[in-house]
C-alpha cells in the first residue's frame, strides 16, 4: 500500500487511529485486520502491543517520532524483521503455594511468567541492544512493574561548595565569630513582651559550629525585662545546666514589674522572681561577671543574695545598685556587713548609685577591701571622707562619682584628688552638687582643684560650685583635652566666651610682638553644661549675639548646650535659635541646645560625630550623670539616671 493511496481513502486516516469511520464505530485492532497489518497476537514481537508500535512503513512514520531519541543516537534503524524466538515468548505460569499450607493444591495461586524467576520486566527487553518498549500497562495493572532503578538526577558538582562544617565562617575562631553574631544580639526589645532575638534562633539551626557560637551569644549576657523571661531563663539553666556556665550577666537594669502586673498583690502571687529564686539563679551562674541590679528588684535582694554576691561568685567585676533604698535592702545589707569579710574583693566596677538609706559603715566595709577598682558611684549616698580616703593605693580608678554627698568635704576631696595613687588617671569625675540644698566647694576650693586635674581627663562637672571670672584662665588648659564640661554659678556669658577664643591683644602691652591668637590651641569640648543658671543670668539675647562665640561657628566642635529645663519652652518657640543653627530637644527633666548639620557640609567631611567613647561605655548621648558599669546599650533605669533625671 502506497503513501498517496493511504491518504486519499476517506475515513482511512481515522480508522487507522481507532476512530469511527463512515461505515460505524471500529476500534483499533479492528482497523489493523483490514489493513492487513499484523496484530500482536500473530506477531513474534511480543514487546509490541499495539499498532503505534508496529513496524509497518505507515506506522513506522508515526513511530519514528515516538522513538527519534533512539535514532538519533545512532544511524541504525530499528529491524522490522520478526526476531527469533527466546526463551520468554512463550507464556509461563508459576503457581505459588500459601505459606501456612505449603502441600495444599487447592489453596494458592497462579502468577504470570512475569513474576517468575529470572524476568527482567518488558521494560528491559531491548531489540539489538536498544530497549524499545515502553508498554508496560498489564503490568501495572497487576501491581507488577520492573523499572530500571531510579538514579537521583545527577547534580554538577559545585567546586567552591564547601564540605558541611568546612564554610569559610565556620572556619573563623571564636574570637571572630563572636563579635560577628553579637551584632544580630537584640538586648532590649522594642516592648517587653515582643519576641526578641529572633534571627539567633533561626541561626542555632545553621550548623553545629554556629550553633555552639549563637549559645554563647544568646546566653553571654541575660537580660530580664519582666519576671516571665527570669523564670523562663532559670527553667532553661535548670533543665540544662552547662548553659549557666556561659553567662556573664544578668540585666536588671530594663526589669518593668509593670509589663505584666499592674498590682504588688498579683506580682506576688506569680512568684517569678523571688529572693529564692534569685539565690537559686545565682548559684547555677558560677562564672557570673557582671550583676546589674536596680530599685525594682532590691527587696529581693536578701541577705542570702547579697552573701552569694560578694562572697560566692569569684568571678565578679561589675555589681550595680541603683536606686536601692528600701528598708529590706538596707536591712539585708547591714547584716551582711556585720559578717567576716576576706581581707580583698575581686571587684573592680561598682555602683550604690542613689542608695540613700546605706549606712556609712557600708562604705567603710567595702572600700578598703577594693584593691582592684576602676569604677566608683557613689551619687548621694552617706560616704565619708575616711572611707574615701581608705580606697587601696592599687587601685586605679577612671569613672569617679561623687556627686551630692554631702558627708564629703572640699579639703579630703582635694587631698584624694592631689595625693592619692587611685586617681592618677581618671577619665570621668563627677562633682556636682545641688546648690539649693549643699555646697561642697566655693571659690578659693575650686582655685585649688582646678591645678590638679590630671591631664588624662575627659568629663568634668563641678555643677553647684561658685566660680568666678578668674577660673577662665585655669579652665582654658584643660579644654584642650575635656569633652565635657559642667560649669559652676556665678559667671557671665562674657567670661564662658573667653573659653572659645583667644583674648584680644593688649594695645597697651610694652611688647607688641606677642600675639595670643599665635599661641592659641583649639579646645576640644563637645558638650558644655549651663544648666546651674537661671534665665536672667544666661542673658540668652547676649548668648545669641554675633558677638558671643559660645554659638557661633569659633565654637567647633562644641554640638550640645545643656540649658535649665524652664527654658525649654521659651527656646523652641524661639526663631532665632533655629536662625543661629541650633535646635532644642528635651528628655525628662533636662533640655538642650544642639547644634545643627551645616547645609554647606561637603561630603569629603564625612560623617558626624556619633558620640561613642571608650570611656561612655556605650552610651552615645553627651552629659551622662551615672556611671556605666558595664559595656552596654544604655536604657531602661539606668538611661534615666544617666540622661533623663535632675541631680
Amino acid at each position: 500500500m502506497e503513501f498517496g493511496t493511504v491518504s486519499q481513502t476517506p475515513g482511512l486516516r481515522d480508522l487507522l487511529k481507532g476512530r469511527p469511520g463512515p461505515a460505524g464505530k471500529m476500534d483499533g485492532r479492528q482497523s489493523s485486520q483490514s489493513l492487513g497489518v499484523q496484530s500482536p497476537d500473530n506477531s513474534s514481537r511480543s514487546s509490541f502491543s499495539s499498532v503505534r508500535e508496529n513496524d509497518s512503513d505507515l506506522v513506522q512514520a508515526f513511530t519514528s517520532t515516538k522513538v527519534s531519541s533512539y535514532a538519533r543516537h545512532s544511524e541504525e534503524a530499528v529491524e522490522d524483521q520478526p526476531s527469533p524466538p527466546t526463551e520468554m515468548s512463550t507464556t509461563v505460569t508459576q503457581f505459588l503455594p500459601p505459606v501456612t499450607q505449603p502441600q495444599s493444591r487447592l489453596h494458592g495461586c497462579w502468577l504470570p511468567a512475569v513474576a517468575a524467576d529470572g524476568f527482567k520486566g518488558w521494560k528491559q527487553i531491548d531489540v539489538k541492544g536498544k530497549i524499545a518498549s515502553k508498554s508496560y500497562g498489564d503490568l501495572q495493572a497487576l501491581r507488577v512493574v520492573w523499572s530500571p532503578p531510579a538514579t537521583p538526577p545527577s547534580r554538577p558538582k559545585d567546586s567552591g561548595r564547601a564540605a558541611p562544617g568546612q564554610a569559610p565562617i565556620e572556619r573563623l575562631p571564636l574570637e571572630l565569630l563572636d563579635p560577628i553574631i553579637d551584632l544580630l544580639v537584640l538586648d532590649v526589645p522594642p516592648n517587653g513582651l515582643s519576641a526578641r532575638n529572633v534571627d539567633l534562633m533561626s541561626l542555632l539551626l545553621t550548623s553545629k559550629t554556629l550553633h555552639t557560637a549563637t549559645l554563647n551569644a544568646l546566653y553571654r549576657n541575660i537580660t530580664i525585662p519582666h519576671s516571665r523571661i527570669f523564670r523562663k531563663f532559670l527553667t532553661h539553666v535548670l533543665a540544662n545546666k552547662e548553659l549557666g556556665t556561659i553567662v556573664r550577666r544578668i540585666d536588671f537594669s530594663h526589669f518593668n514589674p509593670m509589663t505584666l502586673f499592674s498590682t504588688a498583690s498579683e506580682r506576688a502571687t506569680t512568684r517569678n522572681l523571688t529572693p529564692e529564686s534569685l539565690l537559686q539563679c545565682l548559684e547555677l551562674t558560677p562564672y557570673l561577671r557582671e550583676f546589674l541590679a536596680q530599685e525594682y528588684i532590691d527587696d529581693e535582694m536578701n541577705v542570702d543574695v547579697l552573701r552569694k554576691l560578694f562572697f560566692g561568685l569569684e568571678r565578679l567585676e561589675a555589681i550595680d545598685f541603683c536606686g536601692c533604698s528600701s528598708t529590706k535592702f538596707r536591712e539585708s545589707f547591714e547584716a551582711v556587713i556585720k559578717m567576716d569579710w576576706p581581707d580583698r574583693l575581686l571587684l573592680s566596677r561598682v555602683s550604690l548609685h542613689r542608695c540613700i538609706t546605706l549606712p556609712a559603715s557600708v562604705f567603710e566595709t567595702l572600700l578598703p577591701r577594693m584593691e582592684n577598682l576602676t569604677h566608683l558611684d557613689v551619687t548621694g549616698t552617706r560616704i565619708t571622707d575616711e572611707a574615701l580616703q581608705s580606697i587601696p593605693h592599687t587601685a586605679r580608678i577612671t569613672h569617679l562619682n561623687l556627686s551630692k554627698c554631702k558627708l564629703l568635704s572640699a579639703d579630703v576631696v582635694i587631698d584624694f584628688l592631689a595625693n592619692h595613687p587611685a586617681v592618677k588617671s581618671l577619665v570621668y569625675l563627677n562633682l556636682a552638687e545641688d546648690a539649693r540644698s549643699h555646697q561642697l566647694f566655693d571659690e578659693a576650693d575650686v582655685s585649688r582643684l582646678l591645678p590638679i586635674l590630671p591631664p588624662t581627663l575627659r568629663s568634668l562637672s563641678l555643677t553647684g560650685s561658685v566660680m568666678e571670672s578668674s577660673h577662665i584662665d585655669l579652665l582654658r588648659p584643660l579644654t584642650k583635652h575635656l569633652e565635657e564640661l559642667a560649669l559652676g554659678r556665678r559667671l557671665k556669658i562674657r567670661d564662658i566666651h573667653r573659653l572659645f577664643v583667644p583674648d584680644e591683644p593688649d594695645t597697651d602691652a610694652m611688647d607688641t610682638d606677642e600675639n595670643p591668637a599665635e599661641s592659641w590651641v583649639p579646645h576640644t569640648l563637645k558638650y558644655l553644661d549651663l544648666s546651674d543658671y537661671t534665665a536672667a543670668e544666661l542673658q540668652l539675647s547676649e548668648l545669641f549675639s554675633s558677638t558671643c562665640s559660645i554659638t557661633s561657628w569659633h565654637s567647633a566642635p562644641l554640638e550640645v548646650l545643656e540649658v535649665p529645663d524652664t527654658l525649654y519652652g521659651l527656646l523652641s518657640k524661639s526663631r532665632t535659635v533655629q536662625q543661629s543653627g541650633w535646635s532644642v530637644t528635651e528628655f525628662g527633666s533636662r533640655a538642650w541646645l544642639v547644634r545643627q548639620q551645616s547645609r554647606d557640609r561637603q561630603p569629603g567631611d564625612g560623617p558626624r560625630d556619633s558620640g561613642l567613647r571608650g570611656w561612655k561605655m556605650g552610651a552615645s548621648f553627651w552629659g551622662m550623670r551615672k556611671v556605666p558599669v558595664a559595656v552596654t546599650e544604655v536604657g531602661g533605669m539606668y538611661g534615666s539616671y544617666m540622661f533623663k533625671r535632675k541631680l
